[in-house]
């Protein structure tokens, strides 16, 4: 079953180029997200720019339904494989930030404490690595400019915690590198969040020792029920990548994250 949340009633007067299933056109790009191509450099949309999300119900491993927030001009996908416990996530977006989002999201929902954390990777190889990011996400909805607080590790190699304190508000975070000139680049291979009553804080194990809290929390109030789940994002408005998510824990309660 295919329902849009209730930001459709404020979608933007710019929808996205509808083309047939047969088309191989490629879907319009409005003009602010893509500004100075040539280099990638990202911007802000303009205020009250946004579209409706796209959400699909049905299981696909522990989540109960996906979604395509903020209605990304080349829609996502994902699928699970139960033998290898592995999530794959396929998504084009602008991005997961500023004040909107555009992604493909798994979730579930929930209320009270949350213990989240999986193994996370890109199959796909760039070289150089680009700033695309895989992402474990509590959102108070599921419209593009939600309430949020996301733990992302980016192909960059750089992790951090961010929040959107309020809907249609700018998101901040604190940054964390775990490199350096001697070691080059590294990858955690694990990362989680982890929610106690109003405060969550990001988890990580680089090199497979165990997880621990890296950084001070962040304060974020939910009401209940609340949106726990993975999701990716190519940072490119029209250009789908992938990440993927193994040994995936979430559970209803503080002090689980493994």
């Amino acid at each position: 079953m295919l329902t849009c949340s209730p930001a459709v009633a404020r979608a933007a007067a710019q929808p996205p180029a509808q083309t047939s299933p047969q088309s191989t056109a490629t879907p319009q790009v409005p003009e602010w997200a893509l500004p100075g191509s040539p280099t990638h450099k990202q911007a802000p949309p303009p205020k009250d720019f946004h579209r409706p999300t796209r959400t699909f119900m049905g299981k696909i491993g522990i989540f109960d339904a996906q979604s395509d927030i903020g209605g990304p001009l080349v829609p996502g996908s994902a699928s699970y494989d139960p033998g290898t416990g592995q999530y794959t996530v396929n998504s084009a977006g602008y991005n997961i930030w500023y004040t909107r989002d555009e992604f493909r999201y798994l979730w579930n929902k929930m209320s009270g404490d949350t213990s989240f954390a999986a193994d996370v990777g890109f199959p796909v190889a760039e070289n150089p690595p680009h700033d695309r990011k895989v992402v474990m996400v509590i959102r108070q909805d599921l419209d593009d400019d939600s309430k949020e607080i996301m733990v992302a590790e980016h192909g960059t190699g750089m992790v951090h915690l961010a929040v959107r304190p309020e809907k249609d508000e700018m998101m901040s975070d604190m940054e964390y590198r775990m490199s350096g000139s001697a070691t080059g680049p590294l990858m955690p291979q694990r990362i989680g969040i982890e929610k106690r009553g109003d405060s969550v804080a990001l988890f990580v194990s680089v090199q497979g020792e165990p997880m621990h809290q890296f950084g001070p929390p962040m304060q974020i109030h939910f009401n209940a029920p609340f949106y726990v789940g993975i999701g990716f994002c190519s940072h490119y408005p029209v250009t789908v990548d992938t990440g993927t998510f193994t040994h995936v824990l979430l559970k209803n309660a503080a002090g689980e994250v493994r």
